[in-house]
């Protein structure tokens, strides 16, 4: 069994089955998959997101293994992803309770409770109207920049996302951002993969996904260049030179994600 509990769950359930007592929270509902729930809980006066594991069956894990993926077992790979993130300087969720027992991979519980970011809103929402409401270059710019130092330093420090939108990176509104100091948190760790540095593969598939989130604000030629420089801390000369094959890849893979979003989501016209 593994269990880390800081305050205030180390007082609440000293005497307790922590894999009881989370059992016991309640809350709105954010996600229900089979053998995973996600929810919004307010505990001693304060709002935490928890997250239960019940394990994904033995048919689930051959799925993933013959589809040449390693399937997610419980709560531990976001712990460790946290973990991770928060040793490179990443803003990211503050985990405060964690749990998992169970010798039986398919049947493991597992639990982890991260204190709620707020007030946020997602990148996706804050760059939705961008298009057409442009904001102050100062901003924009100081954006671009702040994400993609994260995301080359998640990269180079061995975690990729693997779920790397827009809609997972979190503005925090108090205090007001401002150009010199925009603070973003990275969220929705459950399928990230820690290596000691990112493979090409799932560093470019990120880097695919975060393209695809933004096609749609507005976004230039030289804001795709500002980000470039800052996720990979070169010359522009040497990464247009580089970085060639990947920024080719980029093209082709956001394009068919957005092929691929519209079929699947797009509502048909009106007769």
């Amino acid at each position: 069994m593994k269990l880390f509990l800081s305050p205030p769950f180390d007082t609440l359930w000293r005497d307790r089955d922590p894999f009881a007592a989370v059992e016991e929270l309640r809350g709105p509902v954010f996600r229900q998959l089979e053998g995973r729930r996600t929810f919004r809980s307010e505990i001693a006066d304060r709002a935490y997101f928890v997250k239960i594991h019940h394990g994904i069956g033995w048919r689930e894990i051959l799925k993933n293994l013959l589809s040449g993926r390693l399937p997610i077992l419980g709560a531990g790979n976001e712990w460790h992803a946290i973990a991770r993130l928060t040793e490179l300087g990443i803003g990211t969720m503050t985990a405060v309770a964690y749990g998992e027992r169970g010798g039986n991979p398919a049947r493991r519980h597992s639990f982890l409770i991260t204190e709620e970011l707020a007030p946020c809103v997602s990148l996706e929402d804050h760059c939705r109207d961008w298009a057409t409401q442009p904001p102050r270059p100062a901003w924009k710019r100081a954006l671009i920049a702040r994400v993609g130092d994260m995301a080359g330093r998640m990269h180079r420090g061995g975690v990729n996302h693997r779920d790397f939108y827009l809609c997972h990176f979190l503005l925090h509104l108090d205090p007001a951002p401002t150009p010199d100091a925009p603070r973003l948190s990275i969220i929705d760790l459950h399928r990230a993969q820690i290596r000691t540095r990112a493979p090409r593969r799932w560093r470019d598939k990120d880097l695919a996904g975060l393209y695809f989130s933004a096609m749609d604000s507005g976004l230039t030629r030289r804001d795709g260049l500002r980000f470039l420089a800052a996720y990979f801390r070169r010359p522009l000369r040497d990464i247009l030179r580089d970085e060639a094959p990947l920024l080719r890849h980029l093209e082709r893979e956001g394009r068919r994600l957005r092929q691929r979003f519209l079929r699947k989501y797009a509502k048909p016209a009106q007769a």
